[in-house]
């Protein structure tokens, strides 16, 4: 399988415009450089050290004890780590699809909001690539968790 950088570019991006909805909700600035980066990369810059020491910062960030704002750090993780998706025909690689969208979902929900708003949002504005790079992993395998049934949510929508 391949993956072209002009591919890994719109996901990202999109992964980061989906994060960047719930930053917000994160006080910690650690999220907010992963999602820069994962911008900059989106934008035509290259996969740099700093992007995935980015990635490693917004994880750390993720450690908090408020669920939404940890939940909104692993959106930036997954936005930033996108970049760098493995052509391997796993399920586990398709987390690292709709992983930034959902944790968005889930950090919505666990702030009051409405998940079903943040994945129609999601699902709205995913580039056709998104959907395209999907179809060509195997079917994810989410746990039973809300974390899982958003997951199958997004992706049963974005393989269309």
């Amino acid at each position: 399988m391949e993956l072209t950088l002009d591919e890994l570019r719109a996901l990202t991006g999109w992964a980061a415009d989906c994060a960047a909805r719930v930053l917000p909700l994160v006080p910690d600035p650690r999220p907010a450089t992963a999602i820069a980066a994962a911008r900059e990369f989106a934008s035509g810059g290259p996969r740099t050290r700093a992007l995935r020491t980015a990635a490693w910062e917004a994880l750390a960030a993720s450690k908090t004890s408020d669920p939404a704002a940890a939940a909104a750090a692993r959106a930036a993780v997954g936005a930033a780590g996108a970049a760098y998706l493995h052509p391997l025909e796993s399920p586990h690689q398709v987390k690292h699809i709709v992983g930034p969208a959902q944790q968005a979902a889930l950090a919505r929900e666990l702030a009051g909001g409405s998940a079903e708003a943040e994945i129609r949002w999601a699902l709205e504005h995913a580039p056709r690539e998104v959907g395209e790079i999907l179809r060509r992993f195997p079917e994810g395998k989410p746990g039973k968790t809300r974390a899982g049934e958003l997951h199958r949510e997004l992706e049963s929508a974005l393989r269309g």
